[in-house]
């Protein structure tokens, strides 16, 4: 099994890699391979809505998301990790988000979700609340821990001070692994959920 874990901060060693890191010790104790791409140090623009992809099955814009498509594709969960701007996700972070949600036709249903936030002091629980649509937009169950997946740190290096937050982060890892075995399991056994083609309804008719 695979997680793809994305990493939205500018800093490759800042506080949001440990929390992640601090994960990724977890999964490969578990057996599942991990893979990190950083994407919050690269200048990376929003969606323009052209409908390029929806002809294609591409962004029209040839970067960093389009590398990340197949191996979305390929995995089994999927970690989002940001700092908190201003009670928000990276800006970086969400263009990538927007555009990798929206330009990817493969089915993410069952595929599982979980979003890290590491802040100095407070917007953790928007910025998850934020990263946590991408998942209940997509039929992708979300997974928990015993806390919201959120870590406090400041300077580099602060965030493994934060012993709840490091023990949220291995009991995340934890669950979510567990998760992503018995979805495979019951995949197994019954197959996916019965879909249904989808409705759109617009408020103005």
């Amino acid at each position: 099994m695979k997680v793809l874990m994305i990493n939205g901060s500018p800093r490759v060693d800042g506080n949001t890699g440990i929390a992640l890191k601090e994960m990724e010790q977890v999964f490969s104790q578990e057996g599942i391979e991990v893979e990190t791409v950083q994407v919050g140090n690269q200048a990376v623009r929003g969606c323009m809505a052209c409908g390029y992809c929806g002809k294609n099955g591409k962004c029209v814009f040839d970067d960093v998301v389009n590398e990340l498509a197949p191996k979305f594709e390929e995995a089994d969960g999927l970690v989002v990790g940001s700092p908190v701007y201003y009670a928000s996700a990276n800006a970086s972070l969400v263009a990538v988000l927007d555009r990798l949600f929206h330009s990817t036709g493969f089915a993410k249903t069952m595929k599982v979700g979980a979003g890290v936030v590491v802040a100095r002091r407070g917007g953790l629980s928007a910025t998850f609340d934020e990263l946590n649509k991408y998942f209940t937009i997509s039929g992708m169950p979300v997974a928990s821990s015993q806390y919201w997946n959120s870590v406090h740190g400041a300077a580099p290096g602060e965030a493994s001070r934060d012993l709840e937050g490091m023990q949220t982060m291995r009991v995340l890892a934890r669950n979510m692994t567990f998760l992503m075995k018995s979805i495979q399991l019951g995949k197994e056994k019954f197959g996916l959920p019965e879909t249904e083609p989808k409705t759109p309804t617009n408020f103005i008719r």
